[in-house]
């Protein structure tokens, strides 16, 4: 049995310092693996704002922010936290971007972005916003269903997503545009075109519109501008239509109405500038300027004449920007055209004055020769219309290419209506007094929203003699608005009118501020005096579109003096156009040609000589034809 345990206490120990031996030596280590580096590239098809993968599961958010130092998406899917979803920097320091996943694809999302963890902005790139301020002033009527603004979790104009999006089904697919030569457009502001001031009001009148005779419709600015009141020429979100107009499917609808009855549609956009609620601006803002890294802005306006905060249009990000924004609405809504507000602000070229401002500019050439080229990539056959006012030099330099030029004959004809003769030469509506070689490339109008209305001058400070009296007289200063009217649409070239200038409009420009709402006064259709100039609107329309003479580049006038008129010939027709502008009568000593003539109001004129030499009474005027026109 000693035995026995003395060979049981051997072995324990000999286990012992075996184990012992062992506490020095070192395990063999196992190689980590070998991991592919983490790559912080866009992902591929990743780009500014937000693209969605996956069925509509995923999203991928980019935002533009070059120099920032970190960026994280807030929003409903991770409860507004600023901790949760960091976003990646790409290398070159100029983008931010970061995939969600698990979203419902048919749920609106609200988001923000929060930049360097003090500045929380909009997505530039979104097609909806939510503002706190304004929005409680949108009603359901005009904005069914709008999403709640998610109070208390953020502040600020915050965006909206959503992958499964309402979709709209264009019916009108093969709708042909009107020939410049035949353009007549109707500028209209949604707001105070109906009482609604909404796309779906204002498509419940379009019948009155054709019926004028119209062929176009030039809207002012409809995407997301400050406040609800406006022009629109105040630009926040250059994706995102305004709200208190209605839905985005609203302004499809309205767009596809129009093309539905052969109506073009015109989009104002304002590139020149953008206002403090930009998220473009606020990311690089000192509190009352853009700094001087802001990629897209200027310091300091080149012009004079600027508002907001000027674009550098020779900067890449503006450039990228811009042309990104003409692509969607001209691919998202079909649009036809775009008039560019404040066109001469495209430069980087400082001016001080007017004459500066307007003198040629090649680099401002070179900039839009850029912008034309890229919407005439997309679309060759898309009008562009500029608000320009520069040189004629340059303004012949576009129209060579194909774009229109605003042409602003309102001083000089209502200096006509008004009876006051010394600057009522209206002859800038002529093509060729610009040096053009095509009456397609100028927009003639006697009004605009800048402009005081015709009527409302004409009633305060028109003219008199004896009995005739313009001057506080409503019948006699609309037949003088019809007068210059015959005038206007008889000038070859396409033609633009502000809208109710057909029923002679008259209350003035300020009235509420310059830009603030304006009556609507469709009661002015029930009046047999304004229905009288809406009638002779609608014929001279229709007269211009319906007979080829008034297309010709054959034509004499003289606008300069109390009897102004206008004759033009091609194969078909010769026509004269006369009126006296004066408040006394005068003789009109003109080449007519001798044989007979028809009046477009009915009756003929005969005359044994070429040359018509006729006593006309203050505010008469005539079209006279050899063959009876269209209309």
């Amino acid at each position: 049995m000693k035995r026995y345990f003395l060979l049981l206490f051997l072995s324990a120990c000999l286990s012992f310092s075996c184990k012992k031996s062992n506490v020095g030596e070192e395990p063999t280590p196992t190689p980590p693996p070998v991991l592919p580096p983490v790559s912080t590239e866009l992902p591929a098809g990743a780009k500014e704002g937000v693209v969605f993968t996956n069925g509509g599961t995923s999203a991928i958010f980019v935002l533009y922010a070059p120099g920032k130092n970190a960026v994280s998406l807030m929003g409903d899917f991770n409860n507004w936290s600023a901790t949760a979803a960091k976003m990646t920097k790409t290398p070159d320091g100029n983008y931010f971007w970061i995939k969600v996943d698990n979203i419902d694809p048919n749920l609106e999302y609200s988001y923000q972005f929060l930049v360097d963890d003090n500045l929380r902005i909009a997505d530039p790139y979104c097609e909806k916003i939510l503002d706190p301020v304004n929005d409680p002033y949108i009603t359901a009527a005009t904005y069914p269903n709008l999403k709640a603004y998610p109070t208390g979790k953020t502040t600020g104009i915050v965006s909206v997503m959503q992958a499964n999006q309402p979709s709209y089904t264009w019916k009108n697919n093969n709708f042909v545009r009107p020939a410049k030569s035949d353009l007549v457009i109707y500028e209209l502001l949604i707001r105070d075109f109906t009482n609604g001031h909404t796309y779906n009001s204002t498509i419940q009148k379009l019948d009155y519109l054709v019926d004028l005779g119209i062929n176009a419709i030039e809207l002012l600015p409809v995407n997301e501008f400050e406040g609800n009141l406006s022009w629109g020429y105040n630009p926040s979100f250059y994706f995102a239509p305004d709200k208190y107009y209605g839905p985005k499917n609203d302004l499809k609808k309205f767009i596809d109405e129009c093309h539905g009855r052969g109506i073009a549609v015109i989009l104002d956009i304002v590139l020149n500038h953008s206002f403090s609620q930009s998220p473009m601006v606020q990311l690089y803002f000192d509190g009352n300027k853009p700094t001087v890294n802001n990629p897209w802005y200027n310091v300091d306006a080149k012009h004079p004449y600027n508002v907001g905060y000027d674009f550098n249009h020779e900067s890449g990000a503006t450039r990228a920007f811009s042309k990104n924004v003409l692509k969607f609405w001209m691919q998202e809504y079909k649009v036809d055209g775009f008039r560019f507000d404040l066109a001469k602000g495209f430069t980087q070229k400082q001016s001080n004055d007017d004459g500066g401002f307007s003198a040629f500019d090649a680099g401002r050439v070179a900039i839009w020769d850029d912008y034309v080229a890229t919407m005439k990539n997309i679309d060759p056959n898309f009008y562009i219309i500029l608000e320009l006012f520069a040189d004629d030099s340059e303004e012949r330099a576009y129209a060579n290419k194909g774009l229109m030029m605003w042409n602003n004959l309102n001083h000089s004809m209502n200096e006509a209506t008004m009876g006051w003769l010394t600057s009522s030469d209206f002859s800038r509506g002529v093509f060729g007094t610009h040096g053009f070689t095509s009456a397609d490339g100028l927009i003639s109008y006697a009004e605009s929203h800048d402009e005081e209305r015709l009527t409302y001058k004409n009633l305060m400070y028109g003219n008199a003699n004896g009995s005739y009296i313009i001057k506080s007289n409503l019948p006699t200063s609309l037949k003088r608005n019809e007068m210059a009217a015959a005038f206007l649409f008889s000038m070859p070239g396409p033609k633009m009118l502000w809208q109710f200038g057909e029923l002679g409009y008259d209350v003035n420009i300020d009235f509420n501020g310059r830009t603030g709402d304006k009556p609507i006064r469709w009661e002015y259709f029930g009046d047999s005096n304004r229905k009288a100039l809406y009638n002779a609107f609608a014929r001279f329309i229709k007269m211009k579109q319906k007979n080829s003479v008034f297309k010709s580049a054959n034509f004499t006038y003289d606008f300069s003096k109390a009897i102004k008129y206008i004759k033009l010939t091609d194969a078909n027709n010769t026509v004269v156009v006369v009126g006296n502008f004066d408040v006394a009568a005068q003789t009109a000593v003109i080449d007519f040609g001798a044989g007979n003539w028809y009046d477009i109001k009915g009756g003929t004129l005969n005359l044994s000589s070429n040359t018509y030499s006729q006593t006309i009474a203050p505010g008469e005027y005539h079209i006279y034809s050899r063959n009876m026109l269209l209309h």
